[in-house]
């Protein structure tokens, strides 16, 4: 039986293991995608190791500098809530850092996500909401697809519609190394959490 509301807040945060390795991942330059990559790709992997989530990471740099601003992982089976995928995290860490939802304006114009699959069709609103205007990826959506997760729908011209909006999309960025992300995902039984899905 569902209960009269009592909640009135939520609370999101890295989980312990990436709260101890954000000094040391701040403390370097990523000058390259493929180096940014590798951060996303890092926080996907340790997210499994540790079992804080799905395998999904995720992280937001300053292009000009190559400095690190946030850095997300999937969430939604250690925090019980749906929409705290590896994007929508660093992108919420990023705005509280630099204390504002706008992520596109002035600056900030010089920032990219860089994730370590395609956003599905929840994280393809954030992005959009976010004012960023540069985005990164790895593993593409048949690869997510492959291992069982429902990625929703998507539109076929999502890519273009970004284009028009002036957000650039760079897909493929070490993409073996995020398929074999996944993979590891699966074979270690990693829960595939789709809505009405079993223990969902």
């Amino acid at each position: 039986m569902i209960q009269p509301m009592t909640t009135t807040r939520v609370d999101i945060q890295l989980p312990d293991w990436l709260r101890r390795e954000l000094p040391e991942l701040a403390s370097r330059s990523y000058p390259s995608d493929d180096a940014r990559m590798e951060v996303a790709l890092r926080a996907a992997s340790e997210n499994i190791r540790h079992e804080t989530g799905g395998p999904f990471g995720a992280a937001i740099f300053n292009k000009q500098d190559g400095s690190l601003v946030s850095v997300g992982v999937n969430l939604v089976t250690s925090s019980g809530l749906s929409m705290t995928h590896a994007e929508v995290v660093a992108i919420a860490m990023a705005q509280a850092e630099l204390k504002t939802f706008d992520l596109g304006k002035g600056e900030l114009a010089h920032l990219q996500l860089a994730t370590s699959a395609e956003p599905c069709s929840m994280c393809i609103g954030a992005i959009h909401w976010s004012g960023l205007k540069s985005i990164i990826a790895s593993a593409r959506d048949e690869d997510v697809r492959a291992i069982g997760f429902d990625e929703g729908h998507k539109p076929a011209d999502w890519i273009a519609h970004f284009a028009s909006h002036g957000i650039e999309f760079t897909p493929d960025v070490l993409r073996q190394r995020g398929i074999e992300v996944l993979q590891m995902y699966a074979r270690r039984g990693g829960h595939i959490y789709n809505a009405g899905g079993s223990g969902a």
